[in-house]
């Protein structure tokens, strides 16, 4: 089991890692956060894709989809920002967020390894 602060720190151990956040998408604001810069506040992105999660969620259920949501990926021209709800009952109703320089990282390994943190996460 791995408490938050390992979590941040194995994603920003991923190649391209510009920045990690663990979420809570109740209130939209981060537990945790690490990296980020001037120009790339985590805090602002963290409260925006919050509301990408909630809009999704509501969107499964007013389908009647008995589906949960795997992961979320948001490519722009220079970077992949991907957010992974967490499914266990040790950390329900977050999820992790981690923004990847498109020219270093490696979207399938990050998705990989997203998914061993979030199955590792204790909070």
């Amino acid at each position: 089991m791995a408490d938050m602060e390992v979590a941040l720190k194995d994603m920003m151990m991923l190649d391209g890692a510009i920045g990690a956040a663990v979420v809570d998408y109740g209130s939209g604001m981060p537990l945790g956060v690490l990296g980020g810069s001037k120009s790339f506040d985590l805090e602002i992105a963290s409260a925006g894709n919050t509301e990408v999660i909630r809009a999704k969620m509501r969107t499964i259920e007013q389908l009647g989809l008995s589906e949960e949501i795997d992961d979320v990926l948001i490519t722009l021209a220079t970077q992949y920002h991907l957010i992974r709800p967490t499914r266990s009952r040790r950390a329900k109703g977050l999820f992790l967020y981690l923004a990847l320089d498109r020219s270093r990282g490696n979207l399938a390994m990050a998705r990989h390894r997203l998914k061993d943190i979030e199955a590792e996460l204790e909070i």
